[in-house]
């Protein structure tokens, strides 16, 4: 997909409709739980850099949509699950939100928007069914919505489903269907989705399948055509995408949706976090993925180019980890902009990811532990524990890109991280008696003592009143350790 230099139009006819899907580049998904995200501006820049031509939103930040205008880049924009029961419940939410963030931004500002995603894996099994009865309403919702604002040609619904919404009884492809405890809500979903000419968007993850199973073989996960074959009936697989893709093609045919459109909305390989995340598997998998990608020959069961969002764009240091530490490393590039590792798209002369440019970093200093600071102070463990649950330690432990630190490089680590999450603040390295700042980088070959940047004002309300919470936050925490 990334090597088309046009778009290939595939036309499948359906019942009372012509749906013309438009398979034309790689796409992106453009994450911002971030304490200090990269002006809009510039990773708009950057996507056109790397000849990224299709973003998907998880939400419908202003700032962010407004940057896309006259950029020419393909948007799916999102609506997250927390808004579901609104949009489920009121037309006129419904309404409005097309008109404040769908009409708004394709008439004023140029953004060209071709889809709203109600919800974000809202079907997911450990979610226990919290969105089950709202995102089949809010899904029409909005698209009558779009409808009403005269949009629904341009502008397609779809929702993002996790994987697991199907399932193989057998293991193999063939065997393929829709989750039995949510198989009629699928099955409603879908048909709404395919009468109105949307397509199916699902999110496919073989970093997972490794990551909860430890069985998992390693190489199934890969591109490289080393693991053991599996034998569907005569079709051999290779590697698990393949396996996955074709699975929900066979759930699809099964239930009379033998042409329907299929996005891949998010895929991708974390690069720290876990012992299986690190550059060098992120990197043998996403360039494995684009080379896989690149002859436009599909899946077994679905030939022709794939319609697909990488995932993800930029590392995103406030996501939740309840699902685990690498949540907040799925990026390709690191928080700043800078490649994590070389990664060909088809998409630039070098062959290589193009960094984000005019960067402005926060000054060359660290907080780390005093070297006259004793390890068995008392006030050590309350210090780490404060410092990583408000700043960022994922990057410490087991298989880790810092997991060779020793107990005070551990320390440090905990203790820059909350320092740069706090703009380098003078009164966010003061743990009792045991820090201080420094300006000779601590960085060591594989771990990195990461240098801010400058914090981005342009957003919602993103770092208003930080400072001041800093202050009570350590006021609180002086008054626990002393």
């Amino acid at each position: 997909m990334g090597f088309l230099k046009g778009c290939v139009i595939i036309i499948i006819l359906i019942p009372f409709l012509c749906w013309v899907e438009l398979v034309g580049g790689i796409g992106a998904n453009w994450g911002t739980q971030s304490s200090h995200p990269l002006p809009p501006e510039t990773v708009v820049k950057l996507l056109r850099d790397n000849g990224i031509q299709k973003v998907k939103l998880f939400d419908a930040d202003y700032g962010s949509l407004r940057a896309l205008g006259k950029s020419g880049i393909e948007v799916m924009v999102g609506i997250p699950n927390d808004m579901l029961a609104t949009m489920a419940s009121s037309m006129k939410a419904a309404e409005k939100w097309v008109s404040k963030n769908v009409s708004e931004h394709l008439n004023n500002n140029n953004v060209n928007i071709r889809y709203v995603a109600v919800g974000n894996e809202p079907f997911l099994s450990t979610y226990n069914g919290t969105f089950l009865e709202t995102t089949i309403p809010a899904l029409q919702n909005i698209q009558a919505a779009l409808i009403k604002a005269g949009l629904a040609t341009k502008v397609k619904v779809t929702v993002p489903q996790n994987a697991d919404v199907y399932e193989s009884s057998t293991g193999v492809p063939s065997s393929g269907d829709f989750r039995a405890d949510i198989h009629d809500y699928m099955i409603k979903i879908t048909k709404f989705l395919n009468d109105n000419g949307s397509p199916f968007t699902v999110n496919i993850y073989p970093f997972i399948s490794l990551y909860i199973n430890p069985n998992f073989p390693v190489e199934y996960a890969f591109f490289d055509g080393n693991a053991t074959p599996v034998n569907d009936g005569g079709t051999t697989y290779t590697n698990v995408f393949d396996a996955n893709y074709d699975t929900l093609v066979w759930a699809l045919q099964k239930n009379g949706f033998a042409n329907m459109g299929i996005i891949v909305g998010e895929i991708g390989w974390p690069s720290d976090g876990d012992r299986n995340a690190n550059n060098q598997y992120a990197q043998r998998f996403m360039q494995g993925f684009m080379t896989h990608i690149a002859g436009n020959k599909g899946t077994p069961m679905r030939t022709g180019p794939l319609d697909v969002y990488l995932f993800s764009l930029i590392d995103e240091d406030d996501k939740s980890i309840q699902p685990g530490n690498f949540e907040r490393h799925w990026g390709v590039f690191y928080y700043d902009g800078q490649p994590k590792y070389t990664l060909n798209l088809g998409t630039t002369n070098s062959g290589a990811l193009i960094p984000a440019s005019n960067v402005k970093y926060l000054q060359k200093k660290w907080c780390v532990m005093k070297d006259s600071a004793r390890l068995d102070d008392p006030s050590i463990a309350q210090s780490v524990s404060y410092a990583c649950a408000l700043g960022d330690c994922t990057s410490l432990g087991y298989g880790t890109s810092c997991g060779d630190l020793d107990a005070r490089g551990n320390i440090s680590y905990a203790f820059n991280s909350y320092y740069q999450k706090n703009d380098q603040a003078d009164v966010a390295c003061r743990f009792p008696n045991v820090s201080t700042v420094t300006k000779e980088d601590p960085s060591t070959r594989t771990c990195r003592f990461q240098i801010m940047i400058e914090p981005y004002f342009g957003g919602v309300d993103r770092s208003v009143g930080s400072i001041g919470s800093l202050v009570a936050g350590l006021v609180l925490f002086l008054a626990l350790v002393l």
